[in-house]
């Protein structure tokens, strides 16, 4: 097999750091991600659970979540935690109502037809 030349090895130990700089910064997103998840558990737990500290750390949300979002959406994200009202839940959209079931709890099974047990 014949030798690599300088620049081939270069070139083979710059993609092996462009790939190793790219596993890092996903590992770090991870990380990242996972900490905000747990933080964010935390909070909502001693909102929840916490009798002496939390009405003081929800006033606190109330008062500074709100300049925090921005977006529409998550705002109604956290209707409930900032409000105390429920968050409204999203239209669903109209649709014909399923057709009712045959109420079978009056017959008995001898008294079912092949094409009522079909559906």
């Amino acid at each position: 097999m014949a030798k690599k030349t300088i620049a081939e090895r270069l070139a083979q130990l710059a993609a092996q750091k462009k790939t190793l700089q790219a596993r890092l910064a996903k590992q770090e997103r991870t990380q990242d991600t996972r900490r905000k998840v747990l933080l964010g558990a935390f909070l909502l737990h001693r909102l929840e659970n916490d009798r002496d500290f939390g009405p003081v750390l929800q006033e606190w949300v109330r008062r500074e979540l709100p300049g925090f979002l921005v977006r529409p959406d998550d705002k109604t994200l956290f209707a409930e935690l900032l409000t105390g009202a429920p968050a409204p839940s999203t239209p669903t959209p109209t649709a014909a109502p399923p057709p009712a079931s045959p109420d079978f709890s009056t017959l008995g099974l001898a008294d079912l037809t092949e094409t009522e047990l079909l559906p």
